[in-house]
């Protein structure tokens, strides 16, 4: 017996998908700090992981996110990439 996907859950796995294409953007700057770069290399492998449900994912990722987003050697794109990104993955309930 197979579980169907519920509508919900296809939703959600498609804003991490969009949210994990904007944060790429921010990766392949090279105008982002390494560090700021590495922490988001980290947000999108736990955001690919499908262990735990998108709603975990998406709060383990904002957390991570909203502090990176505060770092003042941010370039102005990418820092509202990551704004973005953030909106999308806010919507994300279990």
């Amino acid at each position: 017996m197979s579980k169907t996907p519920r509508k919900k859950d296809v939703e959600n796995e498609e804003k991490i998908m969009k949210a994990v294409e904007m944060l790429s953007f921010v990766v392949n700057d090279v105008t982002t700090p390494r560090n700021i770069r590495n922490s988001i290399k980290e947000v999108i492998n736990s955001l690919s992981k499908k262990t735990t449900t998108p709603g975990i994912r998406a709060a383990a990722a904002i957390n991570v996110l909203d502090e990176v987003s505060q770092d003042p050697n941010l370039s102005t794109i990418s820092r509202t990439r990551i704004w973005s990104s953030l909106t999308l993955l806010e919507d994300i309930k279990d």
